[in-house]
């Protein structure tokens, strides 16, 4: 006890004299020492690794900067141990402000990433690899489906295609349906009614899974919340690389990085926006919505439209031009040919897959999201938009119609379909098939002969390709053709449909329409997809990509999304990825390419 009085009695002599010194100190208690001596722990030069930094995109991290300032920043996620597929991309000076740290982007999941990262710091060049662990990729678990990943089948790329990265879409179940879009009887519904938020994710050339988004964080399962519910379908890219979406009741615009800008809900009156939020070049973006209390044509009648209306909104969510395309098709809305050749099982898919069943148009059809005819009923089934600036145009897949190019005027100027079933002034804007020199080719009713012309039926993203001639004459447009309901019929047996990635060349002056080139036709019932599915040029490459979406969906068999690159002057098949999953009636939706180097450039 005497050495204790003596140790405290001689630090208050001391701590009197400094005091008197004018000197200042800070003392800690001997029990929280080691707080006062502990030391930061970092892997490198600067700050901690923080992963997921804004919780919805799990395979992403932040390397904080610690107030440093480095320079010429590279990184690099290592590919797997025997073969895996690097990810590297620079980081400007913007995109380092922005995190306040370093982005990382491409992890694995469920692993102990390697990533190299190379900058200069006060004119000295570092390299640091650094270890981050990541969790698992968290699947939707529903009733039936027991893999969390997609099974890979086949994964080829040629050389120089290695480093592709492709986001998918993957649609499955919803755990309930309380809410609808609908009468109080619930048996017509919308896009409100799609209760299973998309799983988001990406995929390298292996098929490894390198990115995904937690949709979960916005998304309401339990049905509580209509405006929190529905399906993300269309993604497009901006040009710094944000991700733009829509999700029934709202459109999104998000960082790869997991950043929110904004969540907007749909302007009052409209409803069920699904399959397309498309970017303009001035910052307004066209939506795919349906309306609204919309007073049927010719009757007192009242109800919501499906998938028939487009809305161009400015770059604070406000409408600035409305396409309402019951009024004008006019009596078109009627027009069945094709409707009556469907696969019911292609458009309504939680009916039994097990047998084939027509699509039946006839009066007594209610209101809804019902395949027949007329204004509240899924008569046009819009799953595209591609805007044309050339003429301040929209050129629209109507899956139960055709293709249509509509200008601002909201007069149709042409229409790529069978000329059939038209009213006379639409049959007047139906394209003429002819072939490269111009020639009438021998086409009659839904069927060309002696050629391999064709038009495309039940079609996904009709959009405007780079590779061809757009100009004050002339639009070329790439097609993902399904090919249900072909020549407006169901062939004799189900594996003789086939599905195929097309492009047509439009002349505009002479009302004609070339097919230049296609891809899919040859690999029949293996490549068919009776629904969904994308194809879009690549001018780097020179290739087109594209995505099958739902392989064997009508079958016992696994479904299939099949990813392909081809290089439409030779057919090569530069990139296959071949994925499937355990659960029916999941589909993938649409794919997109992404280019790692063009993330942080801003």
């Amino acid at each position: 006890m005497a050495a204790i009085h003596f140790k405290r009695m001689a630090s208050s002599i001391a701590l009197a004299t400094m005091l008197a010194a004018g000197a200042t100190m800070v003392v800690a208690p001997d029990a929280h020492a080691a707080v006062f001596e502990r030391k930061k722990e970092t892997q490198g030069e600067l700050g901690k690794v923080i992963v997921n930094p804004y919780k919805v995109a799990p395979l992403t991290a932040v390397i904080e900067r610690e107030g440093k300032d480095p320079k010429n920043i590279r990184v690099t996620v290592l590919g797997k141990p025997g073969g895996g597929v690097d990810i590297s991309y620079p980081v400007s000076e913007g995109a380092l402000l922005n995190h306040d740290g370093i982005p990382i982007f491409g992890l694995y999941d469920d692993y102990v990433n390697q990533v190299k990262v190379e900058y200069t710091l006060d004119g000295k060049k570092i390299s640091t690899v650094y270890k981050i662990r990541t969790n698992p990729f968290t699947a939707r678990p529903f009733e039936g489906r027991y893999e969390l990943k997609p099974k890979v089948e086949k994964a080829k790329a040629v050389k120089g295609f290695e480093g592709r990265l492709y986001m998918l879409t993957m649609m499955g179940n919803a755990d309930n349906k309380e809410w609808a879009w609908a009468r109080p009887d619930h048996k017509a519904h919308g896009a409100g009614e799609w209760l299973e938020p998309a799983e988001i994710y990406m995929v390298d050339t292996k098929g490894e899974i390198r990115w995904f988004f937690d949709s979960e964080q916005f998304y309401d399962k339990y049905g509580r919340s209509i405006d929190d519910q529905g399906r993300i379908m269309s993604m497009h890219q901006m040009p710094n690389g944000d991700l733009v979406f829509g999700m029934a009741q709202k459109y999104f615009r998000y960082t790869l990085m997991g950043e929110p800008s904004f969540a907007r809900k749909l302007p009052r009156g409209y409803i069920d926006l699904s399959h397309e939020v498309l970017p303009m070049d001035n910052g307004h973006m066209l939506l795919r919505v349906a309306k609204t209390n919309y007073n049927i044509p010719g009757t007192k009648e009242v109800a919501h439209t499906v998938r028939d209306h487009i809305i161009e909104v400015d770059d604070g969510g406000r409408v600035v031009e409305e396409w309402d395309m019951v009024e004008i098709m006019g009596k078109n809305q009627f027009r069945k040919d094709l409707i009556v050749g469907l696969d019911a099982r292609a458009v309504c898919l939680n009916i039994d897959m097990s047998a084939d069943h027509p699509v039946e148009v006839k009066e007594s059809i209610p209101y809804g999201d019902n395949t027949s005819t007329g204004a509240g009923r899924n008569w046009a089934h819009i799953n595209s938009i591609s805007y044309d600036k050339k003429d301040d145009s929209i050129i629209l897949s109507l899956r139960h119609q055709g293709i249509v190019k509509v200008g601002r005027d909201k007069q149709v100027k042409w229409i790529l379909a069978p000329n059939v079933g038209w009213t006379k002034d639409m049959a007047a804007k139906v394209l003429t098939p002819v072939d490269r020199n111009g020639k009438k080719l021998n086409c009659e009713n839904a069927t060309c002969k002696d050629t391999d012309f064709d038009w495309s039926f039940t079609q996904h993203t009709a959009w405007i390709s780079e590779r061809g001639e757009n100009n004050a004459r002339f639009a070329t447009i790439s097609v993902f053709d399904n090919g249900d309901g072909r020549e407006h019929e169901q062939p004799a047996v189900s594996q003789d449909k086939w599905s195929r990635a097309v492009e047509y060349k439009i002349d505009e002056k002479n009302m004609t329409v070339q097919q230049t080139w296609q891809f899919g036709k040859e690999r029949g019932w293996d490549w068919y997809s009776a629904v969904t599915s994308n194809v879009k040029w690549d001018a780097e490459k020179g290739t087109y990509w594209m995505l099958s979406g739902n392989v064997h969906l009508l079958s016992p068999e696994r479904t299939q999304g099949i990813i392909n690159e081809v290089d439409p002057k030779t057919g090569e098949v530069k990139v296959e990825l071949v994925l499937s999953n355990d659960k029916k009636p999941a589909v993938y939706y649409r794919s997109h390419l992404v280019k790692p180097e063009n993330l942080f450039r801003y």
